[in-house]
């Protein structure tokens, strides 16, 4: 299933997309998509078959806001430097366990929503990555096997970032991953049963149009069925949890100098493959 939520700000509805692309209202079936949708196997059966018979009223989709297809995230746990040849380009060395850093869930906005570039900002960064949710309880797992289990499903995630709050202000990175805007997720939660490998799905960014990030999740360090294992022996995962799980080749921070970090005005662009597509525009915080 494509789950996601749609409207204003604050006043989301969870609907779903069905088959043949049309919008399908969920309101009549559940009353948000979050962590105690994801972790009812029962709930999720019964909106499996009212998709199947036909019974969901349609939406129209004009003009109609996609919201982030979670509600009430309880954290977003992130990757760093988990793309072979996103170490390469930042000459980083390859890292031997996976480099764990955190999100508040108040920097996740919807997918077409306005990115805002910090006030002060002179090197605001894309990263195209996929993003993890968690659908059940996980606490020291022991094998990818129950790792995988405990994925409700797939979407894609902007990690926004600002590379001189992170790397050059000292601290930890905290400060240049969580500005306001700077999480960006959906637009669908896709079901784990419609991703069979998670690690065979392209993932690409554009600027102003232009191409900037062309890379295949085959290119992840750990993959993520590790860093779901392993991110549970520090934490408990909860159902709703978000993981961002890193970024491919082809940042800014990556190019020769000048580097095209993000301004006012820039449009990016971002997709992975069968898990739809975002778009924001930059403004000035």
């Amino acid at each position: 299933m494509k789950l996601l939520r749609v409207g204003t700000v604050g006043a989301e509805r969870p609907a779903l997309l069905d088959e043949t692309g049309v919008l399908r209202d969920l309101s009549g079936h559940a009353p948000d998509i979050d962590g105690d949708l994801l972790a009812n196997d029962e709930a999720l059966a019964s909106l499996r078959a009212a998709a199947a018979s036909g019974e969901l009223p349609a939406l129209d989709a004009a003009g109609l806001r996609v919201g982030p297809p979670v509600a009430r995230i309880g954290k977003v746990v992130c990757i760093g430097l988990n793309y072979h040849d996103h170490a390469r380009e930042t000459g980083a060395a390859t890292p031997e366990e996976p480099i764990i850093f955190m999100k508040a869930p108040d920097t996740v906005v919807g997918p077409d929503d306005t990115v805002l570039v910090p006030r002060g900002s002179v090197k605001t960064d894309w990263e195209v990555e996929l993003a993890v949710v968690i659908g059940r309880t996980a606490r020291y797992l022991e094998s990818d096997e129950q790792a995988l289990a405990a994925v409700a499903g797939y979407t894609v995630a902007h990690d926004v970032s600002e590379r001189a709050f992170q790397i050059e202000r000292g601290g930890q990175w905290d400060k240049g991953k969580n500005c306001e805007t700077f999480n960006p997720l959906g637009p669908w939660l896709v079901t784990a049963d419609e991703v069979p490998d998670p690690q065979a799905l392209g993932v690409r960014l554009w600027v102003n149009g232009e191409l900037k990030q062309d890379g295949t999740t085959a290119e992840q360090i750990f993959p993520v069925a590790e860093v779901v294992r392993y991110v549970s022996q520090f934490m408990t995962l909860y159902p709703g949890d978000v993981i961002n799980t890193g970024t491919p080749a082809g940042v800014a921070m990556g190019q020769p100098e000048p580097k095209p970090y993000l301004r006012a005005g820039d449009v990016v662009e971002l997709e992975i493959d069968g898990l739809g597509r975002q778009r924001q525009e930059l403004k000035d915080a």
